[in-house]
């Protein structure tokens, strides 16, 4: 057999496009449907793990096509039972997320690139340089790793999974929507739309985009101020995508899909803090179907923001409810092992501690 200069992706391919592969060297449908169901379902990362296919047929992949995988390279556990995970690449690169237990439900808080090419002033992952996107693969390995951590530390599968890791969605569209769509597929994990969030610094073509193609998944705006001035302050996206032009994309969104928007609103000391910038954010809300979190903020290094006063934050979203707006306010978890929203940086990342692979 003749062996490839560059190996492809193998999850690249569609079940459609494998079993015509399969077909040329004489194989059956249902061993592509095998196949299949290893790279995806059971998430081998080699295909001499793959138990009831023919030696021949692994040789013929090894030699033509690579997997995408990912392992745990190192994890912690907070005192509240976060657990944080550092992704290691097949090319080394290094990802992480974030796995939220409460009483009632189960979250996965998965990235969609390495780094980010944002640079919002507030948080950590914005100061790392984007590497570049993660695969479909990938996206969907994290969610793989993080449901056997959830039954393996709760005794219960992942209820939620949130796209408020590591870089931004909407500039990684493709692979975000082929990862969601294996995610959610029966020949993949089989979860509802429904509970999966993807959330957005503000890129309003995109979310337009996202109204156009009808998902089914729900959207959550990184707004944190309802000014231009105050929101370009701290994130430069503001500048080309401003509120009024949000406003627009927003509310074609909701009309195409019917599904209310989440505007995440991290409450900064001395900044957004205050009734005026409540006044502001309901004003905004006015013509838009939202509901809002208020999130306490996670300092970062150099301590340019501050955590806002406990009574002004309740002060803020007891504003926003007397005008009966849906208003939860977020606690953060995680914090001691910087796992909290916006303190993703690589920290322990760097150099892998123990290596995990996908099956288990």
């Amino acid at each position: 057999m003749a062996v490839t200069t560059k190996k492809i992706n193998i999850r690249t391919l569609s079940q459609e496009e494998l079993i015509s592969v399969l077909e040329k060297i004489g194989e059956k449908k249902f061993r592509a449907k095998q196949v299949y169901e290893w790279i995806w379902k059971k998430g081998v990362h080699s295909f001499d793990q793959m138990r009831n296919i023919s030696k021949k047929v692994v040789e013929y992949l090894d030699e033509q096509y690579f997997i995408d995988s990912i392992i745990i390279s190192d994890e912690q556990q907070s005192n509240d039972g976060t657990i944080k995970c550092a992704f290691k690449s097949h090319d080394n690169h290094i990802t992480e997320g974030v796995l939220i237990p409460t009483t009632s439900r189960i979250t996965a808080c998965i990235s969609s690139q390495v780094g980010c090419s944002l640079a919002c002033k507030f948080c950590a992952t914005g100061r790392l340089k984007l590497m570049r996107n993660l695969t479909a693969g990938e996206i969907y390995d994290q969610v793989l790793l993080l449901t056997r951590s959830s039954e393996q530390e709760f005794g219960k599968p992942l209820s939620n999974i949130v796209f408020m890791g590591m870089g931004e969605p909407l500039l990684n569209y493709k692979n975000m929507i082929a990862g969601i769509d294996k995610i959610t597929s029966e020949q993949g994990l089989g979860i509802s739309p429904k509970r999966i969030t993807v959330s957005t610094a503000g890129i309003a073509k995109m979310i337009k985009k996202l109204g156009d193609d009808k998902v089914k998944f729900n959207l959550a705006l990184s707004l944190h101020a309802a000014n231009d001035e105050k929101r370009s302050k701290i994130m430069e996206i503001n500048d080309s995508n401003n509120l009024e032009v949000l406003a627009d994309a927003l509310r074609h969104f909701y009309d195409q899909t019917g599904s209310r928007v989440t505007f995440e609103y991290i409450i900064f000391k001395d900044f957004n803090d205050s009734l005026a910038d409540a006044r502001e954010l309901a004003d905004y809300c006015k013509n838009l179907p939202v509901k809002i979190n208020i999130i306490e903020y996670n300092p970062i290094d150099d301590g340019e923001f501050q955590q806002a006063d406990k009574r002004k934050v309740d002060a803020f979203a007891a504003f926003l409810e007397s005008l009966n707006l849906v208003v939860n306010i977020r606690r953060s978890r995680g914090k001691d092992i910087d796992a909290a929203c916006g303190q993703l940086a690589n920290k322990n990342g760097a150099i892998a501690l123990k290596e995990r692979s996908l099956k288990k």
